[in-house]
């Protein structure tokens, strides 16, 4: 890959990865925000020693590693990713409370739209802030986001160094065997379809 600058993507947004309205959408993943890498590349997780990506495949979400350049393909497995916050920074700590609360309703919004089953938001210090769950650990959680079932996932950054990728992976194992179960008979239908 050639050298990208980095400084150059400070604050770009990159497109959110979501399967098409009506699409059995099992798990919207949700970042933090993305790193200057990922805005660099326009993909998500991209940086080398990310293990968001290595803990998908090992966890059994997806058949084999797929490369953050192949994201396009995470729809065909119900699945999609999304920012709490959607501008690049070099690290999560530069954001303010105010944008990840800001990001939280935003979330919701997409998630009330978009209809997934389950939310899963990859830092639990973000999450905390972002919904005031100052409580708030890794797992799923209580409450409910705008109809889904929010979970919380370790954040996968290289710089997220006590949580190995055999944590994160087992962490993404549980997320998988929840989202493996069927549809609640309650769930709201997708958007874009009328109830059964």
């Amino acid at each position: 890959m050639p050298k990208l600058d980095l400084e150059a993507a400070r604050n770009l947004t990159i497109p959110d990865v979501l399967p098409e309205p009506g699409v059995d959408f099992r798990v919207l993943f949700c970042g933090i925000n993305p790193g200057l890498y990922s805005a660099a590349t326009g993909w998500h997780f991209a940086r080398p020693g990310n293990r968001f990506w290595p803990a998908l495949e090992r966890s059994g979400f997806t058949p084999r590693r797929l490369a953050p350049s192949e994201q396009d393909l995470l729809p065909g497995y119900g699945l999609g990713i999304t920012n709490l916050v959607p501008r690049a920074t070099a690290q999560a700590s530069e954001l303010t409370d105010a944008e990840l609360k800001a990001g939280g309703e935003r979330l919701a919004l997409l998630v009330n739209t978009r209809r997934p089953r389950i939310v899963a938001i990859a830092g639990v210090t973000a999450y905390r802030t972002a919904f005031g769950h100052r409580h708030a650990v890794v797992g799923p959680q209580p409450d409910p986001l705008a109809g889904a079932q929010a979970w919380v996932v370790p954040n996968p950054s290289g710089l997220n160094a006590h949580w190995t990728l055999d944590a994160i992976t087992a962490e993404f194992a549980a997320l998988r065997a929840a989202a493996d179960q069927p549809p609640a008979a309650d769930q709201p239908p997708a958007a874009d379809q009328p109830p059964g």
